[in-house]
């Protein structure tokens, strides 16, 4: 169910996958809460109890290994060293197009020459150290760098994931869309969308197919400084400079890595909960350099208890009062706002009034009411296959194969 154009949504209640899974490096967090479709609330510390079933799980998988590991004892080491195969988590990887996990680079080839398509931006360098996080099915993989931001002087980590279509030939100078995906919760010092069990990435591969959207690079930075507080995603008096994390260092890891935009056409944020309010406010911030967002769940006005003594720094990155100056603003670029909520979540009410007033002029908005979906990620990815994604890759140009 669509809608054109709440009760607020807390910080943090959009559930991370489950960490410590098969498939899943735990970072020391396992979700608590009602099951996994059900949201995971930390405290505002960003604490998490640790379940007794959670111990239980892993006691068992440890005993489990253990029993493996001990009649593989019996056999040949070569047998053994097999164990190698099923992981490679951890090892150097590389996004050059010649395939996942290495290759002939791109990266120091900067600016569109021997493009001819001024609108390509060839990576600039220098070239990060990623390594595997994750694997999906078809051999693509999500890997993970450690950026020390030059503008904003902070230090995090951000996952990074490129489609099929980026390794293949007939892309090798073409640019690619970028979503940088922004979770809730503390955002640190993880960002839940690297899990391959919420299927993001394989959606995004599924839905690019079938034509439902276009085939974006994947970008997915911690949100936050730690998990003791929250930063709005915003540069906050005396506070890490997270808004500039997000809008400039994270970008121009981007830029220096891959096959890009030159434009802003080719950017956009997506986010559950409080990352929803990032990433909103994020486009309606910087509107030159981003042009759409996906915000499922949002927050919409800024909340950290940072703010305390600096309200007219917080009224700077009020959604509210950004996109009153950006319909004020003459020539002002369009953005497309993507709104999505469930109907067992608050919030609806204030996300369709928010739509009301704002979106006009250069404010183009959307709402997906997800059927019987909650404050949570799962139902998100849900939505977004049900006509999000193909609204957003309407307004967001894809890769130009060769002739």
């Amino acid at each position: 169910m669509q809608h054109h154009a709440g009760q607020q949504p807390s910080y943090g209640s959009a559930e991370p996958p489950p960490y410590g899974s098969a498939q899943q490096p735990s970072y020391g967090y396992v979700q608590h809460g009602p099951g996994p479709e059900g949201p995971d609330r930390p405290d505002r510390s960003g604490r998490r109890s640790r379940p007794r079933r959670a111990r239980a799980g892993r006691r068992k998988r440890f005993l489990w290994i253990g029993a493996a590991v001990a009649v593989l004892g019996l056999a040949s080491v070569p047998v053994l060293n097999a164990f190698d195969v099923f992981s490679d988590n951890g090892d150097p990887m590389s996004f050059d197009r010649t395939g996942p996990g290495g290759g002939s680079g791109d990266a120091g080839k900067g600016g569109s020459s021997g493009t001819g398509d001024p609108r390509v931006r060839m990576p600039t360098g220098p070239r990060a150290d990623f390594t595997t996080a994750n694997t999906l099915d078809d051999g693509t993989k999500i890997g993970v760098t450690t950026l020390h931001g030059k503008k904003s002087g902070f230090t995090g980590r951000v996952w990074v994931w490129a489609p099929k279509e980026y390794y293949e030939e007939k892309y090798a100078k073409s640019a690619f869309p970028v979503l940088i995906a922004l979770p809730g919760g503390p955002g640190y010092p993880v960002n839940y969308w690297m899990g391959i069990d919420l299927k993001l990435q394989s959606s995004i591969s599924e839905w690019s197919k079938s034509g439902k959207s276009k085939p974006f690079i994947v970008v997915m930075p911690v949100l936050n400084a730690d998990n003791k507080n929250y930063y709005d995603g915003s540069d906050i008096p005396g506070q890490p400079k997270m808004g500039t994390w997000m809008s400039d260092d994270v970008p121009d890891l981007v830029k220096a890595n891959f096959r890009t935009f030159a434009s802003r056409d080719g950017w956009a944020f997506m986010g559950s909960s409080s990352g929803a309010f990032v990433g909103l406010k994020q486009v309606l911030q910087h509107p030159d350099r981003f042009k759409a967002v996906i915000a499922s769940g949002p927050d919409l006005r800024p909340d950290s208890p940072l703010w305390r003594g600096h309200e007219k720094e917080m009224r700077a990155n009020d959604p509210e009062q950004l996109a009153k100056s950006l319909i004020a603003r003459p020539g002002a670029p369009d953005v497309h706002l993507a709104f999505q909520i469930g109907t067992k979540e608050g919030g609806r009410a204030k996300l369709e009034f928010f739509m009301k007033k704002y979106g006009k002029g250069p404010i183009k908005t959307r709402l997906q009411v997800i059927e019987g979906g909650g404050h949570n990620a799962r139902g998100y990815v849900r939505g977004m296959d049900d006509g999000t994604m193909q609204w957003i890759s309407k307004v967001i140009p894809g890769p130009t194969p060769a002739p």
